[in-house]
């Protein structure tokens, strides 16, 4: 395939398709199919960020997650952040979300900093 720019869901499709056959292939990464796929893959990320874009996660809904993901509790951010009561009113959108916070949660529970401050 001679590698160009996605311009329509025509294009897309037999990007994918391709793509695929090159994976069942299971072609090494420094071969120049492997190297073709490589520039093909950013071919169509480019494409899919275009075209179908992914919305970023609520930041307060990306911080429960993560303090889940770790087995924290609100009680463990007491002192972190606030009282228990301001901890509460945080994580229940009741009290914004301050840059302060933002930064603590980035550093601490490693949530995005694109989320925290969407």
């Amino acid at each position: 395939m001679k590698l160009k720019p996605i311009k329509s869901k025509k294009d897309y499709a037999a990007y994918l398709e391709w793509v695929d056959s090159l994976f069942d292939k299971k072609v090494k990464p420094n071969s120049p199919d492997g190297e073709d796929l490589q520039v093909a893959l950013l071919l169509i990320r480019d494409y899919e960020d275009k075209h179908y874009p992914v919305a970023l996660p609520d930041p307060i809904e990306a911080i429960k997650l993560k303090m889940l993901e770790r087995g924290l509790k609100s009680k463990d951010l007491v002192g972190k952040v606030g009282t228990k009561g301001y901890v509460s009113a945080v994580l229940n959108k009741r009290k914004p979300l301050t840059f302060e916070m933002a930064r603590l949660f980035h550093r601490e529970l490693g949530v995005s900093a694109n989320v925290l401050l969407s």
